[in-house]
């Protein structure tokens, strides 16, 4: 059996899909699932209350905010008899913007790890679907520094080849899209893919810091700004590891926007 926590999620959602098409005993752990593929049990609850009775491995995502260690979590995994565990953790751990706490814990553990470094999620660009179909536009700071985003659908797939197969065992993945793409680029892509004109709307620093503490952190959203508008030359470099892991190259920001059209129609 294999446990998906945060099986809501941009990543998890897609990753529960691709097991179960695997023919995968799937569980699908989230605090407000109410519906997963066929064969897929669902399971509501949070990394507190986690229990893993008959799971063999764990795809692992450590909600914001979340403050608590992650060891009793990992001890109770090792002591059920999982074998595995799949952390979705960030590309920042790697380039010292973020802790590496969860990180450690997993490798410590004493199980099979695999860590997961994603660059910026390609869905963090549904934050504009509103904007683009409300005003035909998208404001954004930082227009012309450009990123190498990543599809969720491919971290998903690297998690999964990770959770099947023992040859990612011990292993830490960089995981970028195919090359850096900009703000004003993203909006080319999603106007292309809308069919319509779609403006770009320079944004300050201060103006896209009051909009991301919406919905994030203060601490996380600077973090956040920080490495959209001073990138190190790590974090605009593509990684070869997706490439590495599932034998085809990352998808572009544009096949994401194709697909998600809809969202900004």
């Amino acid at each position: 059996m294999i446990m998906v926590v945060g099986a809501t999620g941009n990543v998890g959602e897609p990753l529960v899909r691709m097991l179960a098409e695997a023919g995968e005993e799937v569980t699908a752990v989230s605090r407000r699932i109410t519906d997963a593929p066929p064969g897929v049990v669902v399971q509501q609850g949070d990394l507190a209350s986690l229990e893993f009775p008959g799971v063999s491995s764990v795809f692992l995502v450590v909600p914001p905010g979340f403050r608590a260690s992650l060891e009793p979590v990992l001890g109770r995994a090792r002591e059920a008899g999982v074998e595995r565990v799949v952390l979705l953790s960030s590309q920042g751990v790697g380039t010292g913007r973020h802790p590496a706490v969860f990180e450690e814990a997993v490798r410590s553990s004493g199980l099979k790890w695999t860590v997961l470094r994603p660059a910026g999620f390609a869905s963090n660009a549904f934050q504009w679907a509103e904007s683009v179909r409300a005003t035909r536009s998208i404001a954004a700071p930082f227009g012309d520094v450009a990123l190498p985003v990543i599809d969720p659908e491919d971290i998903a797939s690297v998690a999964a080849a990770a959770l099947r197969s023992p040859s990612h065992e011990d292993k830490t993945y960089v995981l970028t899209g195919p090359s850096p793409v900009s703000p004003r680029d993203q909006t080319a892509a999603i106007a292309s893919a809308v069919g319509e004109l779609v403006r770009f709307v320079p944004q300050t620093r201060e103006e896209a810091r009051a909009a991301l503490l919406g919905f994030m952190p203060a601490e996380i959203a600077d973090s956040t700004l920080d490495i959209l508008g001073s990138p190190t030359p790590e974090e605009q470099q593509v990684s070869p590891d997706v490439s590495l892991v599932l034998g085809r190259p990352p998808r572009p920001f544009a096949e994401w926007a194709s697909r998600f059209a809809g969202a900004f129609k």
